[in-house]
C-alpha cells in the first residue's frame, strides 16, 4: 500500500536512516535533536528545544482551541549493533534497537502530510520526547509545558510481530508498570562449620524468593497479568564462611493500578516477617516506575477509526495478549485522554530479532503508515473535539 507520496517517504526513510547512524542515548541527543529540527524548520515551523534535547512544534489549526498532541520518542539504547545494514551505528556500543529513529521520522512525515492538506480542525502540536529508556523524558516534556492546552495525545510504538501496514489498536491496558524493587538483608557472619553462631543471610534471603513466586500464583486475580522478579541475588564471600548480608534486586510489573500496590505491598509484608523469623534485619526499599498505560475507551476510538481509514481493515488488530514492557507515555494519559498503538514493522526472515537486541530491524514500509496515522488521527481527534469534548 501506498500510504504517503514517495517524495515523503523517501525523507523519512533518509531521516530514519541518518538517526540510526548517529544514535545518542537518554539525555543526550543533541544532534538527534538539531537534525529534526531543521527538518521541521524547513517545512516553515518554528520550534521550541525543552527540557534539554526535547522539540515542539505546532501546527495551527482551522481555528485556536484544544490541542491534539502527537508524540515520538528520540533515544537510543548502550547496545552495540550487529544488523549489518548498510547504514549502521557509527557509535560503538550505541544503538538504535527499539525503533525510536523510525518513530521519530514518522511524526516528521506526518507533520508534512498536515501540512500539504487543509489545516486540521484544531491545532496540532508535535512532540519529539528525549529519555524514553529512562522512563523520564515524558514528565520532563509535561513539567516544561509539552501538554497545556493539550486535550488529547496520540503515540504509538514499532512491534517486529506485525508485518508492516498492521496497526495494533487496543483499549484498556497495553503495558505494564516498571516498578523496581531493593531488599538489603543483614545478618551475622561466621564459621561455615559454627552455623549457630551465625544469621545466615543466604537462608533468608532464599526464603525470601521461594516465598516471592505465590505472590503472582496465590495472591493476585489470573486475569490481571502481573510479574515479580528477582533479577540479582548477592551474598558470601567464601565456600567455608556463612554470609552476613545479602541483597536482592528486582522488578515488579502490573497492568492494574491495584494490581501494582498489591505486590508492592506484599514485597514489604514478605521481607518484614521473614526478617522477623530468622531474627535479620531486612529492609525492602521500592523504587516506583512508570505507571500502566491504559488506553480510555474513547481516545481508543478515534485511534481505531483513523486506523481503519488508513490501512486495510483486517490489518487493524488489537493486542493478542499482555505486554509487560514500560512505556513513559503513561504519564501522559495521567493527564489527558489519547490512545498508544504499535506499528507493525516484521521484516520476512528476522523474527528472531526482537526490541533490544544487537540484529533489532523494522521494515521501512512502516514509516509511511505509521506518519498516514498520525496524521489522520490528529484531524479526527480534532474533529471529536470540535463536535463533542474530550472523550
Amino acid at each position: 500500500m501506498n500510504f504517503v507520496p514517495p517524495s515523503v517517504f523517501a525523507r523519512m526513510v533518509d531521516l530514519r536512516r541518518d538517526l540510526h547512524r548517529h544514535p545518542e542515548l537518554s539525555w543526550e541527543e543533541e544532534r538527534t535533536a538539531t537534525r529534526i529540527a531543521a527538518e521541521l524548520e524547513r517545512l516553515g515551523l518554528s520550534v521550541r528545544r525543552v527540557a534539554g534535547t526535547g522539540l515542539i512544534a505546532d501546527l495551527p489549526g482551522a481555528a485556536p482551541g484544544p490541542i491534539v498532541a502527537l508524540r515520538a520518542d528520540t533515544d537510543a539504547l548502550p547496545v552495540h549493533e550487529q544488523t549489518g545494514l548498510t547504514f549502521a551505528s557509527e557509535r560503538e556500543g550505541v544503538m538504535h534497537a527499539c525503533g525510536h529513529d523510525g518513530h521519530s521520522s514518522m511524526l516528521l512525515g506526518a507533520a508534512e502530510l498536515l501540512l500539504a492538506g487543509p489545516p486540521p480542525p484544531c491545532p496540532v502540536r508535535l512532540l519529539w520526547q528525549p529519555a524514553e529508556e529512562r522512563g523520564a523524558g515524558a514528565v520532563a516534556l509535561i513539567e516544561a509545558g509539552a501538554l497545556e492546552g493539550v486535550e488529547l495525545i496520540f503515540g504509538g510504538h514499532l512491534d517486529r510481530r506485525f508485518p508492516a501496514g498492521t496497526l495494533i489498536v487496543s483499549e484498556g491496558p497495553v503495558n505494564a508498570s516498571t516498578d523496581t524493587f531493593r531488599v538489603e538483608i543483614t545478618g551475622q557472619q561466621g564459621h561455615g562449620a559454627r552455623p549457630h553462631e551465625t544469621l545466615d543471610a543466604v537462608v533468608a534471603g532464599s526464603l525470601l524468593v521461594t516465598s516471592l513466586q505465590t505472590v503472582v500464583s496465590r495472591e493476585v486475580n489470573p486475569a490481571h497479568p502481573s510479574v515479580l522478579t528477582v533479577g540479582t541475588f548477592q551474598a558470601g564471600t567464601a565456600g567455608n564462611v556463612i554470609a552476613g548480608q545479602a541483597l536482592l534486586e528486582g522488578t515488579i510489573r502490573a497492568q492494574d493500578p491495584e494490581v501494582r500496590q498489591h505486590l508492592i505491598a506484599s514485597l514489604k509484608r514478605i521481607g518484614q516477617a521473614i526478617g522477623m523469623l530468622h531474627g535479620a534485619k531486612v529492609e525492602v526499599s521500592v523504587k516506583d516506575g512508570t505507571p500502566p498505560v491504559i488506553n480510555p475507551p474513547g481516545a481508543t476510538a478515534i485511534a481505531r477509526r483513523a486506523a481503519l481509514e488508513v490501512t486495510d481493515p483486517e490489518l487493524v488488530v488489537p493486542l493478542p495478549n499482555a505486554n509487560m514492557g514500560g512505556e513513559d507515555f503513561a504519564y501522559y494519559l495521567e493527564r489527558v485522554a489519547g490512545c498508544y498503538i504499535r506499528y507493525g514493522g516484521l521484516v520476512p526472515g528476522r523474527e528472531s530479532f526482537p526490541a533490544h537486541s544487537s540484529q533489532f530491524d523494522f521494515d521501512e514500509a512502516a514509516l509511511g503508515c505509521g506518519a498516514a496515522w498520525l496524521a489522520r488521527v490528529a484531524v479526527l481527534g480534532g474533529e471529536h473535539l470540535r463536535g463533542a469534548g474530550t472523550p
